[in-house]
């Protein structure tokens, strides 16, 4: 049975900034944008000042370590829970800058009227009427600084505002003064929990039910340590994300002077004239494909085990694996925001057919896929040409198996571990064989396409097939099915059997009607032509027209461009006669011809 887990304790606001100060409390977020409003800066010190409740926050004590010569160091605590809250007091009243959403150092400064007789109307968040406004005090850390002198400070008030009692505004200030002393209860966890037992008391003590990540704890874990250069570590990787999705923010970036006189700052600047979408990386990607690239493991709960110094043998922790540990993440992350690496990792990606992220079911089947190009890299049996070959190719496998949907870490530790054991090509060819297999193709994939959504993963593959092997779109000579997608990421998938045709002839069930086998992507103008029309009414005007050659739909103008156009599209040539009694066999068909397209697209990669 389990002693106790966590330890409840009160402590005083002014408690808790001072061992912030000290450097007992570490606050992770702290080089994080602040994202509370300034309004709720000013709300929280309103509610401490009228007694109340402000919620607990929570810290994980780090483990006791043990140094190099052979001592015991005492962990201080991180705070992974509450920091907006601190991080509010810190700048109301120590007057600590804090960063804003362009992470640029800025001052919330609340404002306090001591004689206002509504409570509720006493805090202000300042504005140039607070300056000129001698009733107000237009920012309240003055009265926290700890040279802060009540007696003058009353006398030069009542002098501003002649007729004013100074034994109302020095009881006011008073007042002001005593949320220093006002409690916060404070849950610390134990250290000796792991990673899965810390996150699921987080999840029963947070009324919200918030659900705190694994790489959130990473990142808390890289903040609060200055030693091996975690900090830095955890700046590079926040900017590099903020930037993949913000080119324009490397100028507030800059602001960061520590950062920018730091190497990780001018191993990023390429991101400043990248608008490339397919891939914006959040933390959460990062840090599982750095740690999947060098460490070889899948759980990220492993990785604050080893950046805490644990030795999953003795159960001890020693400060030669933390070192180790941020040595060799700060090498895997290098390696992450390497540009020739990024760059053509998307390369292979979009080579594959992937050229729009609408086409992505999975972000951690594109996390593997960019470890698994990192670790071929440096695999001396793989030939370098071979890479991005067999990098699309596991993309695609995976993708079309939904292989890292469910359960994705314990999977990805799996197949790390046999690559590690195996070998990946011949990992590869075992994979390939169990799940690829000739009944995948005739049977599992045709059910797969049987679906109504547009995005399922192997519709998405279809159409990045179509685009890898320069498929026309449907009635189409030389628009590719890649034009309609890459000049506009958003472009429409329409149906070959038109909806209302379907509808008026009392196929009436949206679940019908909206089938991927229906479902293709074609231009506008092509579309609004076609109308409510069976495709046996559109493809007659297409047949007429390679006789004649005058152009009323589409532009094509031969027997030959007909047919060829068909195969790009897996419509059979039967097609040209169907009406609503043949869409059935219609669905079932176009699913057979389309798992068949995939099958030789993937084969061919």
């Amino acid at each position: 049975m389990k002693g106790q887990q966590f330890e409840l304790k009160q402590l005083s606001i002014k408690s808790i900034l001072g061992m912030i100060d000290a450097g007992k409390f570490v606050i992770p977020e702290i080089q994080r944008p602040f994202v509370w409003k300034r309004v709720q800066v000013k709300d929280l010190i309103d509610s401490l000042f009228n007694g109340y409740p402000t919620g607990y926050i929570i810290t994980w004590k780090n483990p006791d370590i043990k140094t190099k010569d052979g001592r015991t160091a005492n962990g201080n605590e991180v705070l992974i829970d509450g920091q907006q809250r601190v991080t509010a007091l810190m700048a109301a009243l120590l007057g600590r800058e804090v960063l804003d959403q362009d992470f640029t150092k800025v001052r919330i400064k609340v404002a306090y009227h001591p004689l206002e007789a509504d409570k509720t109307k006493r805090f202000a968040v300042q504005d140039a009427s607070h300056l000129k406004d001698k009733r107000w005090i237009p920012d309240i850390s003055v009265l926290f600084d700890p040279s802060f002198d009540a007696f003058s400070f009353t006398l030069q008030y009542c002098e501003d505002n002649p007729g004013t009692d100074p034994r109302d505004v020095n009881a006011a200030i008073l007042g002001l003064k005593e949320i220093e002393h006002r409690q916060i209860g404070v849950i610390e966890l134990d250290h000796d929990l792991d990673m899965d037992e810390v996150t699921e008391i987080f999840i029963r003590i947070n009324s919200k039910g918030t659900v705190l990540s694994q790489s959130d704890f990473v990142m808390s874990k890289m903040a609060s340590d200055e030693r091996f250069g975690g900090n830095m570590l955890r700046k590079t990787v926040d900017y590099f994300c903020h930037l993949a999705v913000k080119p324009e923010f490397y100028s507030s970036m800059l602001n960061d002077e520590a950062f920018r006189e730091s190497p990780y700052a001018d191993r990023i600047k390429w991101l400043a004239n990248d608008y490339e979408d397919i891939y914006d990386p959040d933390y959460n990607d990062m840090l599982r494909v750095s740690f999947m690239h060098r460490f070889k493991r899948g759980r990220l709960a492993d990785l604050v085990s080893l950046l805490s110094g644990r030795d999953f043998v003795t159960k001890e922790y020693k400060e030669s694996i933390a070192e180790e540990s941020y040595r060799t993440l700060a090498d895997s992350v290098n390696s992450f925001i390497n540009q020739y690496n990024f760059t053509q990792f998307l390369m292979a990606i979009k080579g594959a057919g992937f050229i729009k992220r609408k086409l992505l079911n999975s972000k951690m089947t594109l996390d593997f896929a960019y470890a698994l190009y990192l670790m071929l890299k440096e695999d001396k049996s793989i030939p370098n040409e071979q890479i991005k070959r067999l990098v699309q190719k596991w993309f695609v496998l995976t993708t079309l198996t939904s292989r890292y949907i469910g359960s994705p870490e314990t999977v990805m530790s799996r197949d790390i571990n046999s690559i590690e054991e195996k070998g990946f090509m011949r990992f590869f060819e075992e994979v390939e064989a169990s799940d690829l297999s000739d009944n995948f193709w005739s049977v599992t994939l045709p059910q797969n396409l049987e679906s109504s959504s547009s995005s399922t993963p192997a519709f998405n593959v279809f159409t990045a097939a179509q685009i890898n092997r320069g498929a026309d779109s449907m009635l189409m000579s030389g628009t590719k099915v890649y034009d309609l997608i890459q000049t506009n990421g958003a472009a429409d998938v329409h149906h070959i059997f038109p909806k209302e045709y379907l509808k008026k002839h009392g196929i009436n069930k949206p679940i019908k009607y909206n089938q991927v086998a229906n479902y293709i992507y074609l231009d506008t103008q092509v579309n609004k032509a076609i109308g409510d029309r069976p495709p046996c009414e559109y493809f007659s005007i297409i047949a007429a027209q390679c006789d004649t050659k005058e152009i009323q739909l589409g532009n094509l103008q031969s027997a030959e461009d007909l047919a060829a156009n068909l195969a790009d599209n897996c419509l059979t040539p039967g097609i040209t006669g169907m009406d609503h009694t043949d869409y059935d066999a219609f669905l079932v068909e176009r699913r057979r011809m389309m798992a068949r397209y995939i099958e030789e697209y993937y084969k061919k990669l």
